[in-house]
């Protein structure tokens, strides 16, 4: 049986969160003089001089909308790897006392998180097809751990994870599952977040880094209830996503075209990739894509293949080292031009 409060550290469920000035004021006022901030502007051609809204409220208001939940059940933060840590810190007691599970291959800052805040890591690691195993379920469903990572589409393999698998989990997995769907703009599938009235005990993170094209503002999103919402809010920096990036990302917001065009272009690079790899002699295996990546199995080497690929000025990500992964590069879709760059080196290779 799921119970948030049993999850959370005691000491958080009993600490005051800091209360900064924009928590304490709101709104307009013709003379701001309560948060020590340069009341005569700021250095640079931009006025930057005021704290920016804790909360985030505008975006916030416009992801509601889009996303279709409630204002109270998104945080924003410094990329999704803030919300990742904040998770961990928020549930789990340092010192090796709790755990969270992770399942690999899967993406590494979970085990950062983990290793920072010096909390025991369990792995389930997923079959050769890059799934949960029923093995793999009843393990998770078993487990002590205050969190369970889940990675859909997974990063480095670029694949949904079953459904039913994630279901099985959410509804008998005694702590939070988090579901990383920082590629789900890429997959044709209905996002974790149209479930959160279902499953009390599921957060969803999103990212602005991908599909958006915003990773250099570094604006992650989780959603999930607003109880957890606000043990989030509770825990993290006050001023932790800047003014500079709230108005970027309600520009974008507001640019829905923009990101659907960008989206659809990225969707063809895929497929035609899809379509060229397969021909060349060596690629050994080409895995399946629900993401803005391919994970891409070559013979007989896949290191000499980075080497060269790097000699030529093409930068791809080696995988070989990861659980199941061997001999693997991670290759993403780039622009036209970009992906003609990179099937005409191999075939070059190949020769």
């Amino acid at each position: 049986m799921f119970e948030l409060a049993n999850l959370i550290r005691p000491n958080i469920r009993a600490m005051q969160p800091y209360s900064s000035a924009r928590d304490e004021f709101q709104g307009e006022a013709r003379v701001m003089l309560d948060a020590n901030e340069n009341s005569l502007g700021s250095a640079g051609p931009e006025l930057f001089n005021r704290y920016p809204d804790p909360h985030q409220r505008a975006v916030k208001a416009a992801l509601a909308k889009l996303k279709g939940v409630a204002p109270e059940q998104i945080f924003l933060g410094n990329g999704s790897d803030e919300a990742i840590d904040l998770l961990v810190r928020l549930t789990c007691r340092p010192a090796q006392e709790d755990s969270i599970l992770i399942l690999p291959p899967t993406y590494g800052m979970y085990e950062v998180a983990a290793n920072l805040n010096d909390v025991r890591l369990e792995r389930v690691p997923l079959t050769p097809e890059f799934q949960l195993s029923a093995d793999a379920v009843k393990q998770i469903i078993a487990s002590e751990a205050k969190l369970v990572f889940i990675c859909s589409p997974n990063n480095p393999t670029g694949n949904l994870l079953h459904a039913e698998a994630i279901e099985q989990v959410l509804r008998n997995f005694r702590g939070l599952v988090v579901v990383d769907e920082a590629y789900a703009d890429f997959a044709a599938a209905p996002s974790w977040t149209t479930r959160l009235a279902e499953f009390p005990n599921l957060v969803v993170l999103q990212t602005f880094s991908k599909a958006w094209g915003l990773a250099g503002l570094r604006l992650g999103m989780a959603f999930a209830s607003p109880d957890i919402i606000g043990y989030l809010n509770k825990i993290k920096p006050p001023y932790n996503v800047s003014e500079a990036t709230q108005q970027h990302a309600l520009a974008a917001l507001a640019d829905a075209p923009h990101f659907e065009q960008m989206r659809q272009e990225l969707l063809e690079g895929r497929t035609w990739l899809l379509e060229q790899l397969p021909g060349l002699p060596i690629v050994a295996q080409l895995f399946p894509s629900d993401a803005n990546f391919l994970l891409v199995r070559f013979r007989p080497e896949a290191t000499a293949v980075y080497d060269y690929l790097l000699g030529k000025g093409i930068v791809v990500r080696n995988r070989t080292s990861q659980p199941g992964c061997a001999g693997t590069l991670r290759l993403t879709v780039g622009t036209p031009a970009e992906n003609e760059q990179l099937v005409a080196a191999l075939r070059e290779y190949a020769a």
